[in-house]
């Protein structure tokens, strides 16, 4: 049985409710004003609550449903009036009213709407504890570690999220600072399902990834005619992102000239569409990544400062992989675990030497490294024993269109090279036969191989990237993920300014 709230200012009327559910097993506490309806709100904790649309004094039904629902309150409400329209019946219901009933009122009606209520009460109760659930094992799942180092990043994490989407009128901004492949993206994925926005709308903008002709539409949405294929009005990721959180991934890389208009929005939480002149506010949480040191970019003129200090007064450092000491083997296994369950493969498991590869292992890439590998391994390890030649670790990759040579493996759909002339010929074309390896003296790291050959090969070319991607065998695409890989940006920079 349920605690019932009625409201109705006719006396006869609201007996006869509480008389009828009363009979029916139900709580039922009564009011006939919303003063002390909301004084029994908060005594009575109703499950539903049942309330005239008009009350005497101009008292309003639906004001007390609206403030119901901006506190969180979920208990079932269900409205009823005399003066009963299509129109009214879809405003309760916007209002948040579960149920709607007019005059004059059929006890057995209301019974059966009541049982009703109480019913998907339940049910949307049971399905919303699943929910949390779901979303809590998802969280921890991508949260995974127990390193000092990554639980003092969790916890800043849960604490800024927090904070409101706006704070005095102004955006909350929280800056995510990080190598490559640390996991930026799924730490903002983490604030804001930790956030009490978790339900509104989360937006991932990558930055590098759109034209620089484009952008700003994208970002701020545009007019119709503001530009020549503009042919309708178009909310942008902004405005979509209204009441959640817009995460924007590799801000260093966003054009300078945008910059300012991002400003106002962070400073002030307004925009204006390309091409119009209405300032429109949004409400939004605004998380921005980056790998890059803004500060280096702010001195060479890439970035701006005033945007960089209103971005970076909540910051939240994210340490690699190689800092998170036994986080690799216990993210490992649960990624192992994951891709069996995915292929089909049940029993993956690493052995005691694959175990110890990972752990020793640079992850120079970082988790995203690490589940490329462990799901490389997944597919084509032959047993179900994962061992160290699965993984590939400490193995350089061999560029393309370079020789393959002993230890070195060759790149997934590489040409092997039939000859060992041809092989000697490419060698002495590239001065790599003078390069040598004297494994008695120790280890080497296969890492630091690439990134001196890559170095080598920009300076060169004096920078040039394009120029230098052809010398090592490779497209441009390629280098350039290198080169964001080994953070080679100011190395180019250094050498273009000679």
């Amino acid at each position: 049985m349920a605690k019932i709230l009625v409201i109705e200012d006719e006396e006869n009327l609201r007996y006869s409710i509480k008389r009828t559910l009363a009979r029916d097993g139900h709580s039922v506490a009564d009011a006939d004003r919303l003063v002390p309806a909301l004084a029994l709100v908060q005594s009575h904790e109703p499950d539903v609550v049942i309330t005239d649309l008009n009350l005497a004094g101009g008292d309003q039904g639906l004001d007390l449903v609206k403030r119901l629902r901006a506190e969180g309150n979920t208990a079932a409400v269900i409205v009823i009036t005399a003066y009963g329209t299509v129109e009214t019946a879809v405003d309760a219901v916007k209002q948040g009213a579960d149920e709607f009933l007019q005059k004059p009122l059929s006890m057995e009606e209301l019974r059966v709407v009541v049982g009703r209520t109480i019913e998907n009460r339940k049910v949307r109760n049971r399905l919303s504890l699943y929910e949390r659930i779901e979303k809590s094992t998802r969280v921890h799942e991508q949260m995974l570690g127990e390193s000092p180092a990554w639980r003092k990043t969790v916890e800043l994490a849960q604490r800024l999220a927090q904070l409101p989407v706006t704070g005095g009128g102004e955006p909350t901004t929280i800056l995510l600072q990080g190598e490559t492949g640390v996991g930026k993206g799924m730490l903002a994925r983490f604030i804001h399902d930790s956030s009490a926005e978790a339900a509104e709308p989360f937006v991932h903008v990558n930055c590098s990834a759109l034209p620089a002709n484009l952008i700003e539409g994208e970002l701020f949405g545009h007019e119709k005619g503001a530009f020549t294929d503009a042919r309708e009005t178009r909310q942008g990721l902004f405005e979509l992102a209204d009441g959640g959180t817009i995460f924007l991934d590799e801000i260093g890389d966003m054009p300078v000239e945008l910059q300012s208009k991002l400003l106002i929005v962070v400073e002030q939480g307004t925009l204006r569409r390309l091409g119009g002149a209405k300032e429109r506010r949004v409400n939004v949480r605004i998380l921005a990544a980056t790998n890059r040191d803004l500060i280096e970019c702010v001195e060479r003129g890439a970035f701006r400062r005033d945007l960089y200090y209103r971005l970076s007064g909540l910051t939240i450092p994210i340490p690699p992989l190689r800092d998170r000491g036994g986080d690799a083997l216990l993210i490992a296994e649960s990624l192992l675990a994951g891709a069996g369950r995915k292929f089909g493969r049940a029993g993956l498991r690493f052995s005691e030497a694959a175990k110890k590869a990972i752990e020793s292992h640079a992850w120079p890439g970082n988790v995203r490294e690490l589940a490329n590998v462990i799901q490389r391994a997944a597919l084509l390890a032959e047993k179900t024993c994962i061992e160290p030649c699965d993984l590939a670790l400490g193995v350089p990759e061999r560029v393309e269109g370079a020789p393959a040579r002993a230890g070195v493996a060759a790149p997934e759909g590489a040409a092997p090279h039939a000859h060992a002339a041809r092989d000697g010929r490419r060698l002495a074309a590239t001065g790599v036969e003078d390069l040598t390896f004297d494994f008695a003296r120790g280890s080497f790291s296969a890492e630091a191989v690439e990134e001196r050959l890559i170095r080598e090969a920009l300076r060169h070319e004096r920078g040039n990237v394009s120029r230098a991607a052809k010398l090592l065998g490779m497209n441009r695409s390629s280098l350039r993920y290198r080169i964001e890989r080994y953070r080679l940006d100011q190395f180019i920079q250094e050498l273009a300014s000679t």
